[in-house]
């Protein structure tokens, strides 16, 4: 499929109802259940109008877990490769368009100012591609807040922990995936610039996902500390309860 026409069946037809229905059918209940999704603040995801959810990105599977966090259906931007290969067209019906990575593209911009202008949920990367380490984030482009700043959509910051490597070979890991949304940030009354594009999302989106990262990086830490103190006030327990054990089997009268 050329980015032509996936470009045009993007604007023109989008989302395949039963298609999606039937893919979220199968992948949600393994995404939340083999990978112990914790999902905080969907409620920050409107019901209705068109809204920008922006995360951080670790994993081609990041729009999935997003996808899975609410019931409405979630449009996004896949590299042209994916696009052009044989599932191209399938992509295209579940949500995405493609992208030029690395370079300006006035179709992926225009197909995503589309979606929004018809009211969609687009889920769009500041960081523009993915970001492997686990503790740290990139460095955020301005073509959330440029798409926010022209169309009116909110803003909604997200953060997801634990994408990255999820698969050794073809096998999923039973690694634990968090997701959490922050309060939308409103941009229908600021000016349409570059610099006022810039100024939102560095100054108000990015410090708000990474409070939500790192707010999520530390959650499985303070789990852990809980575990261990359950572990070290058990072991204190047992070793009580054998000195007790010991000292009334030394007053027995056979131990005399």
């Amino acid at each position: 499929m050329t980015n032509e026409e996936a470009h045009r069946l993007a604007r023109e037809k989008g989302v395949s109802r039963p298609l999606y229905a039937f893919v979220r059918a199968l992948v949600a209940p393994f995404l939340r259940i083999w990978f112990r999704m914790h999902v905080s603040g969907a409620e920050h995801i409107p019901e209705s109008g068109a809204a920008i959810v922006a995360p951080n990105h670790k994993s081609f599977w990041d729009s999935f877990f997003i996808a899975v966090c609410t019931r409405r259906h979630v449009r996004y931007m896949a590299k042209t490769e994916l696009i052009e290969a044989r599932y191209g067209r399938l992509l295209v019906r579940l949500g995405a368009f493609p992208v030029r990575r690395g370079q300006s593209d006035a179709d992926a911009l225009q197909t995503a100012k589309t979606v929004l202008e018809q009211g969609g949920v687009l889920a769009l990367f500041p960081e523009g591609t993915r970001i492997r380490d686990p503790e740290e984030l990139g460095h955020p482009k301005r073509g959330a807040g440029r798409l926010a700043l022209e169309t009116g959509a909110p803003l909604i910051p997200a953060a997801i922990t634990g994408t990255e490597q999820l698969f050794l070979g073809p096998i999923p890991k039973p690694r634990r995936v968090q997701v959490a949304f922050a309060e939308p940030i409103a941009a229908h009354e600021l000016a349409s610039t570059p610099e006022a594009a810039g100024a939102l999302v560095e100054e108000k989106l990015w410090p708000e996902v990474e409070g939500e990262y790192r707010r999520l990086k530390a959650r499985p830490t303070a789990v852990a500390a809980g575990l261990a103190a359950l572990g070290l006030g058990g072991g204190l327990l047992v070793q009580r309860q054998r000195r007790a054990a010991a000292a009334k089997r030394s007053r027995l009268p056979w131990r005399r």
